[in-house]
């Protein structure tokens, strides 16, 4: 009989053991283990009134961009509207400098044209002025429209005359211009008015 108290004792001892052996391993901070405070602290959430402090925050944040949005939108209406203003009174400027040479040559031509009694000096003259009218033009994006032996496009010729009885070949075509048309940086500022053939 006392050997089998004995060996009861022996085994409650070993099972006693082992709970005291969880228990320290608990106690002595087992990361498996998890404290009360340790899970209060990860469900906290904020307050409504930290809320409420965010939120208001943010909303000055964004009140202040807006702000500056609107008063660089204004800067830059304010500025568009005088450069267009510039634009417009000034625009110009570029085509009467290229020009005032021309006028200076004129000027110097009127009074010799006067006096001379050469009537092929003065010709030769004022095809001197007329082809440095032309290259001012070409500086200022202006250039002639082609009429000669070319097909008739509505796009750039005016058709004011008629011609009837051409050869085939010739039908639908410009045979002559009565006014030159003229194009600045390829837009159509005036049609050339052609007679076409029939």
């Amino acid at each position: 009989m006392s050997e089998e108290l004995k060996e009861q004792d022996e085994f409650l001892g070993s099972v006693g053991d082992t709970v005291n052996t969880e228990d320290t391993d608990t106690a002595a901070g087992n990361p498996s283990a998890e404290s009360p405070t340790d899970v209060a602290d990860a469900d906290s959430e904020p307050t409504p009134e930290q809320l409420l402090a965010q939120a208001k925050a943010e909303i000055e944040e964004l009140k202040t961009q807006a702000l500056y949005k609107q008063a660089e939108f204004e800067n830059y209406r304010k500025r568009t509207i005088k450069e267009k203003a510039d634009l417009i009174l000034n625009g110009s400027k570029s085509a009467v400098t290229a020009l005032l040479p021309i006028v200076d040559d004129l000027e110097r031509a009127l009074p010799s044209m006067k006096e001379s009694d050469d009537v092929a000096a003065v010709a030769e003259g004022v095809e001197l002025i007329y082809q440095k009218f032309l290259k001012a033009l070409a500086g200022l994006g202006v250039r002639q429209i082609e009429t000669e032996g070319k097909d008739f496009d509505v796009d750039l010729h005016e058709a004011v005359a008629q011609v009837p009885g051409v050869p085939d070949e010739q039908k639908g075509r410009v045979i002559d211009c009565i006014e030159k048309g003229y194009t600045l940086n390829d837009h159509v500022i005036r049609h050339a008015k052609v007679a076409v053939g029939m």
